[in-house]
């Protein structure tokens, strides 16, 4: 049975014709046509480029089948990053439009364009922006922290992070061919059921996010299975470094929570695609088993989302402070505090369905409840800085910006715990700059942070200083110029979503919130400018192995690491270890080495994560038979692989030799001992 039987379709196509192209005149196609002529230049130019160095080898060689958690976490920073300038791109169109659509001007941005650029932004934002960044950090830092030479499941993560790019490439298309989602980020019913959306956005959106939900979860179970498995000699759980916990408890959170989003987008889409009514009220269903279904995921999202940052911060308050972090015990208490509430909040994401006193107040509580073990940490990390030696890198810079800014954004957080308070700002724009004050305050400010921090560990130069202080305090100055005006039109009553207004005396908010965005934009472009220079600039700013003189032990090896890691796997006596070794005056090894097994590449995460596009993008459309063609070539390959008995290399040991003299080492410090 066809789910819309109104749009042709033919057994070859589907419903994919050439009239979903942008084609036509209008100020909307020319948008897309531009917007696609832009994207072609730079895509053409960069495969000219690509062509000319005669890289191509050497990419699917070293990079695209690559199973070292080091290059994949590279590769998730960078899918981060592109996809920054798009869902950002974004959002200056929705502040642009937002800051001249009065009265009789209805902007440049018909409404049905609009709703589908703030539902790409949320879901591109969360899915294929934070999600990337943080995954990226955790596979290039945890492994490397607790002393291993690689996570557990090579090949499962090489496969999770083709199929988050598959969810990315989705999103991406759906910008060409057809259109996106206008259900918002949360794709809430009736919006989104087939009587009321019957294009293929909403199709895009569930199957970008069940690819990437699919990577995601994969990647949550291999984390579990590194660190509970794969910790150095010595480090027991409560001498691992706070971001590798903080990382054990996000994989904990992951592999419970994203099956529930797996189920609610799996039921939506069989409401879709087979006339089922989970979630039609008049045909026996209920919407509302839908929003409780996603906010049972959405909500431990937002510490999916923060607790790695939470991690992050961790490492650089006493890094830059010259002191052990204050409380370890009572911030790993509050971290497994966090993630078991996070479980308990859900329903204060809708007190206004009317579910009654008693359960709003359950609710209610619950979230003031969570706000403790946040502050536990927030004192935690002044009482490192107190009395410390506090030195104002670009990584401290951020992390102080992320105090000042989260704290204020969790103070909005518990005002809206309170029932009677979020019923006066429910859905005005009082909660969007909540949301953002939290995820840009702690997510972004986070990621930058870590960046700037371990940039020098994955690549052996450090980043400019100066362009990276720009990018903070554009990031920041404009982060309030931008949903300060936000939280001001929300507590008088003005409603999100809405692209025109009618009270003249808004816009110069929305003019004030425009130009807050446009600083933003300078301080992403100045991001992009810092890593320029310094890859440009990189043996000026060539370091050592350890430029920070940091604590853990991803510092004791090389900058660069080697393939392996460490020629020996450290034995671990206290809780920061490499600061222990550098105490005690050890000294690094360079003989009795032997050969080190490490995992071969493979070109099956990348067949199967094409394949998976593949099936994605023909459901969409209808095509029946290349959707069963390629879910059956993605199963057959993944079957072919497990028949591959050739998993591992030897690198001899007078490789190993060789490459830890040539490494650049401190001859003061110490290493990693055998």
């Amino acid at each position: 049975m066809l789910p819309d039987q109104s749009v042709p379709w033919n057994s070859l196509f589907g419903r994919l014709s050439l009239s979903v192209l942008p084609l036509g005149s209008s100020p909307e196609d020319r948008i897309l046509q531009y917007t696609f002529l832009g994207i072609a230049v730079i895509a053409v130019a960069a495969l000219a480029f690509t062509t000319r160095q005669r890289k191509w080898g050497y990419l699917w060689r070293e990079w695209l089948t690559s199973v070292d958690h080091k290059k994949l976490g590279i590769m998730y920073m960078i899918l981060g990053t592109v996809m920054l300038l798009r869902g950002f791109s974004d959002a200056i169109m929705m502040r642009a439009q937002q800051a001249v659509a009065f009265g009789a001007n209805l902007g440049y941005l018909p409404p049905h364009h609009y709703d589908q650029i703030f539902s790409a932004h949320g879901s591109i934002m969360i899915f294929f922006v934070a999600m990337p960044y943080i995954a990226g950090l955790m596979n290039y830092v945890m492994p490397l922290q607790i002393g291993s030479r690689d996570v557990a499941f090579p090949f499962l993560n090489n496969l999770s992070f083709w199929f988050t790019v598959g969810g990315a490439m989705m999103v991406m298309v759906s910008l060409f061919v057809g259109d996106f989602s206008t259900a918002g980020w949360m794709g809430y019913p009736p919006v989104s059921d087939i009587r009321h959306s019957p294009g293929p956005g909403v199709d895009y959106y569930i199957w970008a996010l069940q690819l990437a939900g699919v990577g995601t979860l994969l990647s949550g179970i291999n984390f579990i299975v590194t660190i509970i498995k794969m910790r150095a000699p010595g480090m027991g759980l409560m001498k691992m470094p706070m971001f590798s916990w903080t990382t054990l408890c996000t994989s904990g959170l992951i592999v419970a929570a994203f099956p529930l989003l797996t189920v609610s987008l799996f039921l939506l889409s069989l409401d879709r695609y087979l006339g089922t009514h989970f979630f039609t009220n008049g045909g026996g269903g209920n919407l509302m088993l839908y929003v409780n279904l996603f906010w049972i995921w959405g909500h431990p999202e937002v510490y999916i989302l923060v607790l790695p940052l939470f991690g992050v911060y961790s490492e650089i308050f006493p890094t830059f402070s010259r002191k052990p972090l204050f409380g370890y015990s009572s911030m790993v208490y509050a971290t497994t505090a966090i993630m078991v509430l996070s479980y308990l909040v859900w329903l204060h994401h809708f007190f206004t369905m009317g579910s009654g006193e008693n359960v709003n107040s359950f609710f209610s509580l619950t979230t003031m409840l969570i706000s403790i073990p946040t502050g536990v940490k927030i004192f935690n990390w002044l009482f490192t800085m107190y009395h410390g030696r506090v030195r104002f890198t670009v990584p401290m810079m951020w992390s102080m910006g992320f105090l000042f800014t989260f704290i204020l954004g969790g103070m909005t957080g518990v005002m809206l715990s309170v029932a009677p308070t979020d019923f006066l700002v429910h859905n005005s724009l009082f909660l969007v700059a909540h949301f953002h004050n939290v995820i840009i305050g702690g997510v972004v400010f986070g990621v930058f942070a870590a960046i700037n921090y371990w940039f020098p560990k994955a690549f052996g130069f450090r980043l400019d200083e100066s362009w990276g202080k720009v990018s903070f305090w554009c990031w920041l100055v404009g982060f309030w110029l931008a949903f300060g005006p936000l939280y001001l039109m929300g507590l008088m009553g003005v409603t999100r979503r809405l692209s025109h207004f009618e009270d003249m005396n808004l816009q110069p908010w929305f003019i004030a919130a425009a130009i807050g965005a446009f600083i933003i934009l300078l301080g992403i472009l100045a991001f992009l400018v810092q890593i320029g220079i310094s890859i440009r600039r990189r043996e000026a700013y060539a370091v050592g192995n350890d430029p920070w003189d940091a604590r853990t032990l991803e510092w004791a090896t090389s900058s660069p690491p080697p393939d392996y890691n460490f020629a020996f796997i450290p034995q671990v006596h206290e809780r920061d270890a490499w600061w222990d070794m550098k105490t005690r005056g050890s000294r690094r090894p360079l003989e009795g080495f032997h050969d080190i097994h490490m995992p071969v590449n493979t070109t099956a995460g990348v067949v199967i994560g094409a394949a998976a596009f593949v099936c994605a993008f023909s459901l969409v459309w209808y095509i029946w038979w290349l959707a069963a063609a390629s879910f059956a070539g993605s199963v057959a390959v993944l079957i072919a692989h497990t028949f591959n008995t050739h998993h591992e290399r030897a690198i001899a040991a007078a490789e190993v030799n060789h490459t830890e003299r040539a490494a650049r080492w401190d001859p003061t410090a110490g290493g990693a001992t055998a």
